[in-house]
């Protein structure tokens, strides 16, 4: 392959993943589905645990 069509095509290739870096850049992250499951339970067992039952003092 020619020297010059060799760099040119490594520049438009490089172009190319600029503007995709850039897209990806913008978009909003969210957190990885392994935390995302476990905050779920977390929040999930919160829900269904039940105040401690009250205890009335005993006059002996």
């Amino acid at each position: 392959m020619h020297p010059d069509v060799h760099l040119q095509l490594h520049s438009i290739r490089a172009d190319e993943l600029r503007r995709e870096t850039a897209e990806v850049a913008l978009r909003p992250r969210r957190a990885p589905l392994r935390t995302q499951l476990g905050l779920l339970l977390v929040e999930l067992g919160l829900r269904l645990m039940k105040p401690p039952a009250r205890r009335h003092a005993r006059i002996a």
